[in-house]
């Protein structure tokens, strides 16, 4: 079976890609870089080289794909995101289309379920739209928010302050991109029939008061959860050189998915996965906190 996998160099992807390896699968990886793969996965994969934004790209490297693995990726420093997402998922579905490719098990995000009013995550949500439509067989996972997130937020945390501009009493779910990335490993191994949309919300629902106690304990560094304004993350984002629809693009992820709103699918035993903020914070954020 040949399965093509997107971003396998991402904290999904790559996660992916290695589980798929020791079932015994060879997966085709699309990738811009080869050298950012790990030297010894080289030898138990097919490349792929090229971009996502290259519609014959694409199409070439799925023909002969059973399956596809589908994660858009986010790109903050373009000077469009959300433009370039619409792009690839339009891409992704033509390919899929001409090279007859039965399932597709695509990466979106709680909130997908809005349609619109969440920034990036409307990329996503197109991205499911795109891929329904090509009548493959379509899995679409609706995450968490990742735990990795938190990766972007090292000098704000190394001041011990962990900024949102979410309620600091609002819970969401919190998800490690490896359970994700284990979840659709199973899947595409095992397989499907017909098109479904799923969740995988991590362990727990928490609020980002619970979250920063969370990492003040696992990291041994006092954290302070601040809330900001939506006007005050767009200024430090343009500051740090994004565009102007990139800044809106992040603004809009957390400003479409508070206050009232609640996700379509909602936790259970099957979305819910193992693997603990806290756990997650001592072994990765940890160390580049000291």
């Amino acid at each position: 079976m040949t399965i093509a996998v997107t971003t396998p160099t991402g904290h999904v992807g790559s996660h992916v890609v290695r589980l798929l390896v020791q079932a015994g699968v060879r997966p085709r990886v699309l990738v811009r870089d080869p050298d950012k793969l790990p030297p010894g996965l080289r030898p138990l994969v097919d490349v792929a080289r090229g971009d996502l934004l290259d519609a014959a790209f694409v199409t070439e490297a799925l023909t002969g794909a059973e399956a596809l693995f589908w994660a858009s990726p986010e790109v903050f420093t373009a000077p469009d995101p959300l433009a370039d997402m619409v792009t690839m998922g339009a891409h992704a579905a033509a390919a899929v289309r001409a090279a007859g490719v039965g399932r597709v098990l695509q990466i979106s995000s709680v909130g997908a379920e809005r349609r619109h009013g969440a920034g990036l995550i409307d990329g996503l949500a197109r991205n499911e739209e795109q891929l329904r439509a090509t009548g493959a067989d379509v899995l679409t996972l609706r995450c968490g928010y990742f735990f990795t997130n938190l990766l972007g937020m090292l000098d704000a945390m190394k001041a011990g302050v962990l900024t949102t501009t979410m309620p600091l009493d609002q819970p969401l779910s919190w998800v490690d991109p490896r359970d994700v990335g284990e979840v659709a490993a199973a899947r595409l191994l095992a397989g499907w029939s017909g098109s479904a949309v799923g969740a995988v919300h991590g362990p727990a629902d928490l609020s980002w008061a619970e979250a920063a106690s969370i990492l003040s304990t696992a990291t041994g560094r006092t954290l302070q959860a601040q809330q900001i304004t939506d006007d005050d993350l767009r200024s430090a984002l343009l500051g740090a050189g994004l565009s102007e629809p990139a800044a809106s693009g992040v603004v809009g992820m957390t400003a479409g998915t508070r206050d009232d709103f609640e996700p379509d699918q909602k936790r259970d035993f099957v979305s819910t996965t193992p693997s603990t903020l806290e756990s997650w914070a001592c072994t990765t954020l940890r160390p580049l906190l000291q």
